[in-house]
């Protein structure tokens, strides 16, 4: 008798039942993704100090990477060519767009505020994601499920701090000059595309465009860049160096890090844009 009062309620409500051991379930692995990243962000000194060589590494291949990746020029080509592409659309849609106005020559303003503002730090942290990260769960992931990082831990080393926080340093100080190439391609291609294609002056299109660069914004930018590098690298880590199942779990591993990282992203440029910018954007245009 006391046996079936005791196992009542869980038969009588099944679907709260497996609700509440789903939220308990998420619950508690949201608790290990953080504890995961505070021994991360703290291991960070440990890679400074004991594993440079590591960090140096990484830099060289998050950069230029390997193998069919590297014979393009690696994540720089990826990173430029995105951002190159984002430039020459807003030569093609922006400049069409206002000549429905007769306020073609804005187009130069658009290339310079919406560029720096939202285009160009949204599609490098998309390159970010689709191949410094993505290659960075793939590698602990295959590490993982060949159990190389045991053999680390077997052999004294910190596996943290010479495979997480060591890419998560190399990723921070990859993304400037990276973002640098990607701010240079995405500002030659709008311009490119304005005065060369559709034949709008130079004059005219430096004219706006230097008027409504605002240095202060490029360094923003900057920093928002940075900060998004810094939560995509903790993702990506994460994912792979707890994958798990074989190969095909270490794929599953790179498609939840990849949608999880994007999602971060969003949201970590959300908030960054509301912090440097406010809500009114620090913008006023009167003629």
């Amino acid at each position: 008798m006391t046996r079936h009062l005791t196992s009542a309620p869980s038969k009588r409500f099944p679907r709260l039942d497996r609700a509440a051991r789903s939220f308990a379930a998420e619950w508690n692995r949201i608790g290990r993704q953080s504890e995961f990243y505070a021994f991360t962000l703290r291991s960070m000194v440990d890679a400074f100090i004991h594993y440079k060589a590591e960090v140096i590494r990484q830099i060289a291949l998050m950069s230029l990477s390997v193998g069919a990746l590297a014979v393009i020029g690696g994540t720089v080509v990826v990173t430029a060519v995105l951002t190159m592409s984002v430039g020459g659309l807003i030569a093609a849609q922006v400049y069409n767009q206002l000549s429905g106005f007769s306020l073609e020559a804005l187009t130069g303003f658009v290339g310079a505020y919406a560029s720096v503002r939202i285009l160009a730090p949204v599609t490098a942290g998309f390159a970010l994601a689709a191949t410094i990260g993505a290659g960075a769960t793939a590698q602990l992931g295959a590490m993982r499920i060949s159990e190389e990082i045991d053999a680390l831990e077997v052999m004294g080393i910190r596996s943290v701090a010479y495979l997480a926080s060591s890419r998560v340093m190399a990723g921070v100080i990859v993304v400037i000059p990276l973002y640098c190439v990607g701010v240079v391609m995405s500002f030659f291609a709008a311009r490119f595309g304005t005065t060369l294609v559709y034949g709008q002056s130079t004059g005219v299109y430096d004219h706006y465009f230097n008027t409504f660069l605002i240095p202060a914004d490029l360094l923003k930018s900057f920093v928002q860049v940075i900060i998004m590098a810094f939560v995509l690298m903790l993702v990506h880590t994460y994912y792979g160096y707890t994958a798990s199942g074989g190969p095909a779990g270490v794929g599953e591993a790179v498609g939840r890090a990849v949608r999880a990282s994007l999602i971060c992203l969003i949201i970590v440029f959300l908030f960054t844009s509301l912090a440097a910018y406010g809500q009114s954007g620090s913008f006023h245009l009167s003629s």
